[in-house]
């Protein structure tokens, strides 16, 4: 089973891959862990992947492909896997479907978690993170007990610049113009599935359930 998440920035994707990783017993693969794991244990790819990052460029989409075909070619992957922002644009899907094709596979689904711009913006401009442990906070969906005050370790809690809705407006703009075309590209491929992401999280997992086990 193999598998790619779609949806903008915030509309969930990432809570429902390890939701679907857990149930059904394959890696949840992240770009940002794969590059981490790299860099900390030096491969050849990572220290490539480095000399990009140190100069605050972009690792070109082949090495990227690359670093994920590595992390896909992995025992624990062998019964599938749960993509997760990878890929992002058609360069990369284009990357990623030779490289399975050379190993005579293909994607299997490609879920896309749709959340209008609107909830997203109102959905991020609601989270908060403790200056000083790092936990977050959801004023309306993971309040704290007293207001701006961390439970864990009582300090500040604060609206990350992340989270500021220009911010958000402009990760979303990048996400329509790069990452939308892909919702095309993977219906095209026959294996696009939409699911509704404004229902309550457990809700949209029944719904992925449906679509994997149908």
């Amino acid at each position: 089973m193999k598998i790619i998440m779609l949806g903008a920035p915030g509309a969930g994707k990432g809570t429902q891959a390890k939701k679907i990783a857990e149930a059904y017993g394959i890696p949840h693969i992240s770009t940002g862990d794969i590059f981490r794991a790299n860099l900390k244990e030096g491969t050849e790819l990572g220290l490539k992947a480095k000399t990009y990052m140190d100069k605050g460029e972009l690792v070109p989409d082949e090495l990227t492909c690359d670093l994920v075909v590595d992390r896909i070619s992995k025992d624990d992957a062998k019964n599938g896997y749960v993509l997760d922002g990878f890929p992002r644009t058609i360069p990369q899907a284009d990357a990623l479907t030779n490289a399975l094709n050379a190993r005579g596979e293909k994607v299997d689904f490609a879920v896309d978690v749709d959340v209008p711009d609107e909830n997203i913006i109102n959905r991020m401009g609601g989270r908060r993170a403790c200056v000083g442990c790092g936990a977050t906070y959801h004023l309306m969906f993971a309040p704290p007990k007293k207001e701006g005050i961390c439970d864990v370790c009582g300090k500040e809690l604060i609206l990350r610049d992340d989270d500021k809705p220009e911010t958000v407006g402009n990760r979303l703009r990048v996400y329509h113009e790069q990452t939308q075309p892909l919702i095309d590209y993977y219906t095209k491929a026959g294996v696009l599935h939409t699911v509704d992401g404004t229902q309550d999280i457990d809700k949209v997992f029944e719904d992925i359930k449906g679509i994997l086990e149908a």
